[in-house]
């Protein structure tokens, strides 16, 4: 069997106790684990984790994320590459990501180490950024884009094509393209539906539009996309998971397609999205 890797995001409160009751727990079972302790990942570090965890790729059966979304998010990005499966264990406020709570942990653990878990594969997007005929960079995110305006109060504009034909253009404090997984996130927020994460689309949202036309509309996950920018000299941001940020210019193209790069996430047996979707939001 293969080893079971463990990374942490050490900021979050209590981290230590849970990592040493999950190394704990595994040992007993006499499992192989690897744990990344706070120089081995860095999650501050511009260097990402597949990088500052190279030696780990070959070897390993499942990891474990301990931390809230974020930390979730960063790994899926980081190392969607290794297509390895990733179980979340919560650290954080309202995680929709991590499957696990701390209070239940042993449970689950139990079932990993029974081999009693499943695969759900979660679709990931692309996207390039490109500045007349130079493309300044491609990201990958596992919830969504984000194109907002700065800090004055200005509006932007936004055109949006699919498939190279016009669809709309929107003015207001900016555009949210998600994930059926991020349909939870700032999408949900700014008034976006909630999507079941097994499927493949889009889902385009303005940020407060200054017109009577605010919904969302949903886009085919086989469609690309390309945002067009109109920022009138004000300032505009592209944030790619809430994580990644870039300063855009007046003209800027971005194009969003889904990736060919997926990231598995571990559930269990008795796992509802609607079940948890009513647990998460009851509150």
């Amino acid at each position: 069997m293969k080893d079971i890797g463990i990374i942490t995001n050490w900021h979050k409160k209590n981290a230590t106790l849970v990592v040493e009751k999950i190394t704990r727990f595994f040992e007993q079972r006499q499992l192989n684990l690897r744990v990344a302790d706070r120089k081995m990942a860095d999650f501050y570090s511009e260097t990402s984790l597949a990088e500052q965890l190279n030696s780990w790729q070959d070897n390993l059966q499942l990891i474990i994320v301990v931390g809230g979304d974020g930390t979730i998010l960063r790994v899926a990005r980081d190392l969607a590459c290794w297509d390895v499966p990733v179980l979340g264990i919560n650290l954080g406020q309202k995680g929709f990501l991590a499957e696990i709570e701390v209070e239940q942990m042993e449970r689950f653990l139990q079932y990993i180490a029974n081999g009693q878990y499943d695969i759900q594969e979660r679709m990931m997007m692309e996207t390039r950024l490109k500045r007349g005929n130079e493309e300044l960079g491609s990201y990958l995110a596992l919830n969504d884009i984000v194109i907002s305006r700065g800090p004055f109060s200005r509006i932007i504009k936004v055109e949006i094509l699919v498939n190279e034909d016009y669809m709309e253009s929107y003015s207001g404090d900016g555009v949210i393209v998600s994930t059926p997984t991020g349909s939870t996130g700032y999408s949900l927020s700014a008034g976006g539906p909630i999507v079941n994460p097994s499927m493949k689309l889009f889902v385009v949202t303005p940020i407060c539009p200054h017109s009577l036309y605010n919904r969302s509309v949903v886009i085919n996950g086989d469609d690309t996309m390309k945002l067009r920018i109109d920022s009138r000299q004000v300032q505009v941001v592209l944030t790619v998971d809430g994580q990644v940020r870039f300063a855009l210019e007046d003209e800027d193209q971005i194009i969003v397609c889904r990736s060919n790069h997926t990231i598995k996430m571990v559930c269990f047996h008795d796992y509802s999205f609607y079940r948890m979707l009513h647990q998460k939001l009851k509150g």
